[in-house]
């Protein structure tokens, strides 16, 4: 058997969270080796949201201008009554908001942002990208650890970023909490010509993003490809809404009983597949010696904030900025990221699951939210700074000053 070939960090996960990390490392100078299980690396999905500390991010590897190419900047994300068709609050994201958090909120494709990461990892050249590498083994070993693929190969490493997802192998490996946790919540995604809105209004507010709520069901739409495209998210709780008939009828079902804007955009979606909303309680021991978790792998999260892709964002500064901070000494560079980490993306996790709850609300429940959210003027920033204004570009570095 021949030698496992070797890296100074290896990262498992071509994913946006996998090359995020990759580039990171690889901008503080670190050479990097990607490993992909598909045979070519790309992403899977339509539309995905950016926030200011999503951008922060973007903007200092030297990627944000080729992401937001093709992106959508909505002036205002609406949350609206999903059966009434009224709005019941708004929050703007145009001139003041920019002027709060440095950047707009924006709106893309997942593969555009995806493509653009990636091209700056080719032409950084100090990341290789490998594909059709399944890792089906981590073994942690001294001074490093190893990666056996599924075609027999291995790679050995100094330091490995597991981004594998959901369903991580490695997280098996260093944490025992048995599978995630299914919401019973279902999700029906995917983008339709904006022009096929039309007949009911279409957007209803075509320079922004809406969330229309309901009891136990929502949807989101917003556009993508500069206003081409309007990407949909309809959501609902099979709980609530059971069926024994064929999951596409579901579908149109539970949504009947809403408004028209709403029931005809869930009329245009295929409605052959859909994903079920999982997530995790927050966990530590992510890192364990040269090995660490970042994205999914180590925070799965609902999507209610929208921040699965820009919490593994964050991620990956605050891992190269640690290991800058730590010379020579991964693992102590590995167990700073995790501490640095852990305390924002367990409050996301946590706030995500109550945003899902205030969304999916009934009766005088549903009557309180919108007494309580409608007086708010759009530019009060407050329910968001925590979020938004978050700068993970910094955040190691402060620490390790304050040391």
């Amino acid at each position: 058997m021949s030698r496992p070939e070797r890296s100074e960090f290896l990262v498992i996960g071509g994913g946006i969270g996998g090359l995020t990390a990759a580039l990171a490392l690889a901008r503080a100078g670190r050479p990097v080796r990607v490993l992909e299980r598909a045979a070519q690396f790309g992403e899977i999905g339509a539309g995905l949201q950016v926030a200011p500390n999503a951008s922060r991010v973007l903007d200092r590897l030297g990627v944000l201008s080729d992401v937001v190419r093709d992106a959508f900047f909505p002036s205002r994300l609406v949350l609206g009554d999903a059966m009434t068709g009224e709005p019941i609050t708004a929050l703007e994201t145009a001139d003041a908001f920019r002027e709060r958090f440095g950047h707009r909120y924006f709106v893309t494709h997942r593969a555009d942002l995806h493509r653009a990461i990636q091209t700056a990892c080719e032409e950084s050249g100090l990341v290789e990208l490998l594909p059709s590498k399944h890792v089906v083994r981590v073994e942690s070993r001294e001074g490093g650890a190893l990666a056996a693929c599924a075609d027999g190969t291995e790679y050995e490493t100094a330091a490995l970023v597991a981004a594998d997802g959901l369903h991580s192998t490695t997280r098996d490996m260093l944490i025992d909490d048995g599978a995630p946790v299914d919401s019973g919540y279902v999700a029906y995604r995917g983008t339709v010509p904006v022009e096929a809105l039309a007949e009911h209004g279409g957007l209803r507010v075509p320079d922004g993003m809406v969330i229309w709520a309901g009891p136990g069901l929502h949807l989101v739409q917003y556009p993508v490809r500069r206003g081409a495209l309007v990407n949909q998210v309809a959501t609902f709780d099979t709980r609530r809404y059971p069926s024994e008939e064929d999951i596409g009828r579901q579908v149109d079902r539970v949504f009947e009983r809403t408004c028209a804007a709403v029931a005809h955009g869930v009329g245009l979606m295929d409605h052959s597949r859909r994903w079920p909303m999982v997530d995790r309680a927050p966990t530590g021991g992510w890192t364990s010696g040269r090995i660490t978790l970042v994205g999914d792998a180590a925070h799965p999260m609902l999507q209610y904030l929208a921040q699965g892709a820009c919490q593994a964002i964050e991620d990956s500064v605050v891992l190269a900025d640690s290991v800058t901070a730590h010379p020579g000494d991964v693992d102590a560079a590995f167990a700073a990221y995790e501490a640095l980490r852990f305390p924002r993306t367990s409050r996301v996790q946590t706030t995500a699951q109550t945003w899902g709850d205030i969304l999916h609300v009934d009766g005088v429940s549903a009557m309180m939210r919108s007494a309580l959210l409608s007086p708010r003027a759009g530019d009060d920033f407050g329910i968001v700074d925590w979020l938004y204004g978050y700068d993970p570009t910094s955040v190691a570095r402060e620490n390790l000053l304050a040391r």
